[in-house]
């Protein structure tokens, strides 16, 4: 009683009816709410089509850039990983055929690793090895020799197995004896030449090979002016600041497609003679001391308990 009842629609107001026809409030006088988007229409998929145009280059743009890329990792590949060596002559036959193009691991020497025995490398010329006369490239065969794509005229290299290296004696007498490391006779039947002796044209030795070098031989032993045909120069060793790196897989021709491995000969016992002798002497010359100081201390004190 006194009391008015709310009706159900919000403060008693109806909708106020537009000229159109559509519903309006009464708190905004009833003017049109307009769309801020009215008379625009888009298409769907519109939007990523103009970032696509955005992205998208002329070819003509890009290709300079992909061919700068490809030159800068083949130059990258062949200075620290790998490169393409080709074979000028028959003085590594059977192993290696002229004309096949080997592989050469260039990455181990950065970590510290060394020629060992038995396996194959390339090497710059000591100097005298080779002769001055070198033939002639165009620019393009520059250019791909440059990336590693194709051997260089310029660079005066070779291709030899490894057979002895720093603190080893090497030799051979000639006829059909066997090349001799460290008094242990080498079994070279699987790799060198068939119908060549070990070293029966040019006998050597025993030779010393100095610390940081390495005494090298083709396996095609009565064609190949290797280390024995130079000891006049260092001995006919080669420094291991020379070697360009170890020779891996033979790549091409395909037909010929093969890795390198070290022959079994070069993991037989008591070839390591020298160098397993190196650090119990060692450990006898560090200990003399300790063991001198312990005794002269003993019969220290003998004497003042005496």
């Amino acid at each position: 009683m006194g009391d008015s009842t709310v009706g159900a629609r919000s403060g008693g107001q109806e909708p106020e009816r537009l000229p159109d026809g559509t519903a309006g409030t009464a708190g905004d006088g009833g003017a049109p709410v307009e769309d801020a988007h009215a008379g625009e229409t888009e298409t769907p998929g519109q939007d990523d089509g103009k970032v696509r145009r955005k992205q998208q280059r002329p070819l003509w743009k890009e290709l300079p850039i992909l061919i700068g890329v490809a030159l800068i990792l083949a130059l990258l590949i062949k200075s620290f990983l790998v490169q393409a060596f080709s074979i000028p002559s028959d003085s590594m036959q059977n192993t290696l055929q002229r004309g096949d193009r080997v592989l050469v691991d260039k990455l181990t020497p950065w970590f510290g690793s060394k020629p060992q025995r038995g396996e194959v490398v390339v090497f710059h010329d000591p100097g005298g090895w080779l002769d001055e006369d070198t033939k002639q490239q165009n620019a393009v065969q520059k250019v791909l020799s440059f990336i590693g794509l194709m051997p260089s005229a310029d660079e005066q290299d070779l291709i030899k197995r490894v057979i002895a290296v720093g603190g080893d004696t090497v030799e051979c007498k000639g006829d059909n004896e066997p090349v001799v490391v460290n008094g242990k006779s080498l079994r070279e039947s699987g790799h060198i030449f068939p119908g060549n002796t070990p070293c029966g044209d040019k006998p050597f030795g025993p030779i010393t090979v100095p610390k940081g070098r390495i005494w090298v031989m083709g396996d095609h032993r009565q064609d190949s002016m290797d280390s024995r045909w130079h000891q006049n120069i260092d001995g006919g060793t080669v420094s291991e600041d020379e070697v360009v790196g170890r020779a891996i897989v033979v790549a091409w021709p395909l037909d010929r497609w093969s890795t390198l491995p070290v022959p079994g000969t070069f993991d037989q016992p008591g070839l390591n003679a020298a160098a397993a002798a190196a650090p119990p002497a060692l450990g006898l010359a560090g200990a003399l001391p300790l063991v001198l100081w312990r005794r002269r201390r003993l019969v220290g004190k003998a004497e003042r308990q005496g």
